[in-house]
C-alpha cells in the first residue's frame, strides 16, 4: 500500500480501523480481496506476480498491511518480495514482539518497507530503513505513507483527519471514508516530501488518490474490526482510475 491511516482504541465499538490506498503498476497482475485459497481463514487482495499480498485479515484475529518506503532512484531490486512478509503475519501464531525479533535478522533481504502489524492484543510497526526498527503506537489515530511513521505529509494528514472525523460521527456509513481516499488534489509544492524522486514526481504522488495511465491507485480499503469481527470493504480501479468493481464481507472471529 501506498496511504494508511489506522486508529488504534479510538472508539468505543471499533478496536482496531484502517483505510488505505494501494498504488500500483497497472500492468502487475493482482486477484481482489477474498478468501485466499493456500491459507484458511485468511482473507485480503493478493499480487499475482510475486504471490505476497499489501493487506490481509486472519479470522483468528490478525492483521497485516505494507507500504514500500521511497527513497530515490532508480528503484531497488530486492531478493525476497516484502508482501511475503504479510502472509507471514496472519498465517502464524506467534504474538507481533516475537515475530518482529524473528524478522529482524531477515529484514536486510527485503525491499525497503514499513510493516503494521496487529495480533488481536497488541500493535507494532516495523520498518528496514534505514534499519530494523521496530515501535509500538500509541492509543489514537495514525498515518502512514512511503515514508517515517507519522510523518506529516499532506495525504497522510489527509487520511488521518477523515478517518478521526468519521468515528467521531458515529453512524456507520463508510462513504465518507472512501470519498476521502478518492481525492485527487495535489499538494502543494511546499508540502510536498523530498523523498530523492525529483520535485515532479512528488507532485504526481502526492494526492491520497493517484490517477495514472501507467501506474495509479489500485485499490482503496476500509478494514473496521470490532469484538465479532473484521467489516472488510475494498473498490478497485482499473488504468485510468476507471472502477473495476468492489467487495464487502463480514468475517466472524474463529478463536478455535
Amino acid at each position: 500500500m501506498c496511504l494508511i491511516a489506522f486508529a488504534l482504541d479510538a472508539h468505543p465499538r471499533y478496536r482496531f480501523a484502517l483505510i488505505g490506498n494501494r498504488d500500483e503498476v497497472h500492468a502487475r497482475p493482482s486477484a481482489p480481496a477474498g478468501p485466499l485459497p493456500d491459507l484458511p481463514g485468511v482473507y485480503g487482495g493478493r499480487d499475482l506476480e510475486h504471490g505476497g499480498s499489501w493487506l490481509l485479515v486472519s479470522r483468528h484475529g490478525r492483521l497485516a498491511a505494507l507500504t514500500n518506503v521511497r527513497a530515490g532512484l532508480p528503484t531497488e531490486v530486492a531478493p525476497r518480495s516484502r508482501g511475503e512478509l504479510v502472509r507471514r503475519f496472519v498465517h502464524e501464531t506467534t504474538d507481533v514482539d516475537a515475530f518482529c525479533a524473528a524478522l529482524r535478522p531477515q529484514a536486510p533481504a527485503y525491499g525497503r518497507f514499513n510493516l503494521l502489524l496487529w495480533d488481536g492484543e497488541r500493535t507494532r510497526l516495523a520498518t528496514n530503513h534505514p534499519a530494523f526498527a521496530t515501535r509500538a503506537p500509541e492509543r489514537g489515530v495514525h498515518g502512514l505513507s512511503n515514508g517515517d511513521f507519522d510523518a506529516d505529509w499532506p495525504k497522510v494528514r489527509h487520511a488521518r483527519t477523515a478517518l478521526r472525523d468519521w468515528l467521531a460521527r458515529d453512524d456507520g456509513d463508510i462513504e465518507p471514508l472512501f470519498q476521502a481516499l478518492h481525492d485527487e488534489r495535489p499538494a502543494a509544492d511546499d508540502a510536498l516530501p523530498d523523498t530523492g524522486v525529483g520535485l515532479a514526481l512528488e507532485r504526481v504522488l502526492s494526492p491520497p488518490f493517484i490517477r495514472g495511465e501507467r501506474y495509479g491507485t489500485r485499490a482503496s480499503s476500509v478494514v473496521l474490526i470490532d469484538a465479532a469481527g473484521c467489516d472488510f470493504a475494498e473498490r478497485r480501479f482499473a488504468s485510468g482510475g476507471v472502477p473495476q468493481g468492489q467487495t464487502r464481507v463480514v468475517l466472524p472471529w474463529d478463536r478455535a
